[in-house]
């Protein structure tokens, strides 16, 4: 190496730790040896050896571009037939593992072109060809890896079809150019806002390539999943749409989703998915109409039976197919959740955002229909129809408790006195000003025994 390019390419060193880096300097010597050709520089062949595994020769071809224009300092950048050099695996690791949007960039628009590259700009359809690439490679390192936290992609949705989908969501997030293009500049203010993008590209390159650093260990994707009967179900979730979903909730990785309601386990009744409800915490709900669009809400809050409004705005509603999307509260009203049985004056059922007859999300108590009504939006969370039909008919319901489990004890806590039987009449004397003398001689709760 010249004196300039060794300056480089020790600045870039300098990022990792004392103990990392005889790691990331002797990735090169290592992929050689597994390589099929001999020589000072890495060939695509050499590549393939090593990320067949999890990345498609697509992806493959992608990278080696990337390591290709990747220039150590005074314009050595090479062709793609001529190889890799040393000095440039070395800034492509730096600036994937440890670089900073601005260094991203001109590898995610090398990797996003086709062909011999050279191109200032590419397109939106050709940044989510590669992110598709990118994405099934992820899934593909948590299936191989032995990281699924307890799923079961084969007893899930069209992983392919959720690829796609998480790919056109990121996307959404470009803001092209006056021109139209996704140049570098907007590149790299979409990997600043868009997460993901570092997380995959370093989780790809570093397991890929068997990077192993000790300070860094491998981001967990899945959030675990625990009393599932597998063997019983196919779920309306796939990894892909888990992946975007999880990071969405607070404390997404904390505590392991369990299923407590589904259609095909426990049959279509509105009793019997109200039970799976309430005093489980935080849960999710996730719909499938019978026009095929998927789609959902986060509860933030356990669910109690009672007519008003409950919840806060950590709630929010969101779609799975055929975009996937979520929608937050906007701060309009706090109509957050709503959960109702059994009473005449007030509605009966299931509903999120919105307000009485015009939920964002509504389940109705005579199981198998609903609404999402937003003309234009939800106020509550600022979401369009859901459905396919603002009156839709339902084809599956799944309910997945998100949140910790309950303490021991906890579930007892949850039952009602003989004073509260009759919530309907309740509300009557709370709107009418009439004092409940009875409230007074309810039993003291078990927390608040000495």
């Amino acid at each position: 190496m010249g004196n300039t390019e060794s300056v480089v390419v020790q600045k870039r060193l300098a990022r990792f730790r004392p103990d990392e880096r005889p790691v990331v300097e002797g990735v090169f010597d290592r992929l050689q040896a597994q390589g099929t050709t001999a020589g000072t520089r890495l060939t695509v062949e050499t590549l393939q050896a090593s990320l067949g595994g999890v990345a498609s020769d697509d992806l493959v071809r992608r990278l080696y571009q990337a390591m290709c224009s990747t220039d150590p300092g005074l314009g050595a950048a090479s062709s793609a037939g001529a190889g890799v050099g040393r000095e440039q695996l070395l800034v492509f690791l730096a600036d994937t593992l440890r670089g900073t949007a601005e260094e991203r960039a001109p590898l995610v628009l090398a990797m996003s072109q086709r062909g011999a590259g050279g191109a200032q700009a590419v397109t939106c359809e050709q940044v989510a060809e590669f992110l598709q690439d990118l994405i099934s490679a992820v899934v593909q390192i948590l299936v191989h890896r032995g990281r699924l936290q307890g799923w079961e992609p084969d007893r899930m949705g069209d992983g392919s079809l959720g690829v796609k989908l998480l790919a056109e969501q990121m996307c959404s997030e470009l803001k092209p150019s006056d021109q139209g293009g996704c140049d570098v500049p907007c590149l790299e203010d979409w990997i600043f806002r868009v997460s993901q993008v570092s997380l995959y590209l370093e989780m790809l390159v570093a397991e890929g390539l068997n990077v192993t650093l000790s300070c860094r260990p491998a981001p967990t994707l899945l959030p675990p999943c625990r009393e599932t009967p597998w063997k019983e179900m196919k779920s309306l979730l796939d990894l892909p749409t888990l992946m975007f979903l999880a990071p969405q909730l607070p404390d997404s990785h904390s505590a392991p989703w369990r299923l407590v309601f589904s259609t095909r386990l426990h049959g279509e009744s509105f009793s019997r998915m109200v039970a799976g409800l309430i005093r489980r915490g935080p849960t999710l709900l996730l719909i499938r109409d019978t026009k095929g669009h998927v789609f959902g809400g986060f509860a933030s809050h356990a669910w109690e039976i009672k007519p008003q409004f409950q919840g806060d705005s950590r709630c929010f509603l969101f779609t799975v197919f055929p975009k996937l999307r979520v929608y937050t509260a906007t701060g309009y009203n706090q109509h957050f959740m709503y959960l109702n049985q059994n009473q005449q004056t007030m509605p009966n059922g299931l509903g999120l955002g919105g307000q009485h007859g015009y939920f964002g999300l509504w389940l109705d108590c005579d199981f198998g229909r609903g609404h999402s009504r937003a003309r234009p939006k939800c106020t509550t969370y600022g979401s369009p129809q859901l459905s396919g039909d603002e009156d839709f008919a339902l084809d599956s319901v799944e309910v997945w408790a998100v949140g910790k489990p309950p303490e021991e004890g906890e579930e007892g806590q949850g039952k009602k006195s003989v004073l509260d039987a009759d919530l309907e009449v309740q509300a009557i004397m709370e709107m009418t000003g009439r004092t409940r003398h009875s409230q007074g001689l309810r039993e003291p709760e078990e927390d608040e025994e000495e």
